[in-house]
């Protein structure tokens, strides 16, 4: 992991109701992280945060190259993106969905082609293609919006229930695209889920939060002693 992700005593209130209380966490190894806790516990406003989408009332989201601290500019955040839970798209293909953040950045059409192809195989779409985004089911839009998110190699991929209300199905496919993720893409995710059991089966780092703190969770089945969280 070359990109580095640093949250330092995280607080953050909403009219008066304290949701995070100095939360802190260091991602600093590829893999997937799983940020779980009951429903208003704070882990999607804490994702939110880390991703650059809020500010905290206080404490400060680093982010670091080779140990370097980076400016906080464009080319920073295009380095990161944040999957959240209801996906817009545009009246128009899926294909031309997956491939608008590629037209935007400059690339050429023929890399627009391969690299649209190759995140729509990788989240089991390619059937799809030329289908109207706004026909799709709710599980094919949220893997329609990994692929785009995906074609854009960010190094760090923020998901926000990325299954919530989604049939098993859809789920399924989605939990096994995060797995292989890391793998193909060498992608680092960030993840937030209701469900403990998720947590467990998608974690190398499992992390629980409750009351606006974040602790470990060592009876996850991919927590190694040996590459234990590593808090700030």
């Amino acid at each position: 992991m070359n990109l580095q992700l640093r949250a330092s005593n995280i607080s953050k209130s909403y009219y008066g109701n304290r949701v995070l209380k100095n939360a802190s966490y260091s991602f600093n190894k590829s893999g997937v992280y799983v940020l779980t806790g009951p429903n208003g516990s704070g882990k999607s406003t804490f994702l939110r945060i880390c991703a650059l989408l809020e500010e905290p009332d206080s404490g400060e989201i680093n982010f670091l190259s080779d140990g370097k601290l980076l400016m906080n500019d464009i080319a920073m955040r295009r380095r990161i993106t944040l999957l959240l839970p209801k996906i817009g798209v545009f009246n128009t293909s899926v294909f031309k969905n997956v491939a608008y953040g590629l037209k935007i950045r400059g690339y050429k059409s023929d890399e627009i082609k391969e690299k649209v192809d190759k995140a729509l195989d990788f989240v089991e779409l390619t059937h799809k293609k030329y289908q109207k985004a706004i026909t799709l089911s709710s599980g094919e839009t949220q893997r329609l919006g990994i692929a785009r998110a995906l074609v854009i190699d960010p190094e760090i991929l923020f998901l926000d229930e990325p299954t919530a209300s989604i049939d098993q199905k859809n789920t399924e496919i989605i939990e096994n695209i995060i797995l292989r993720m890391k793998n193909y893409h060498k992608t680092t995710v960030i993840m937030t889920t209701h469900d403990m059991q998720q947590g467990r089966k998608l974690a190398d780092y499992l992390m629980v939060m409750n009351n606006g703190l974040i602790s470990a969770d060592e009876r996850s089945a991919h927590f190694r002693p040996d590459n234990p969280p590593i808090f700030a």
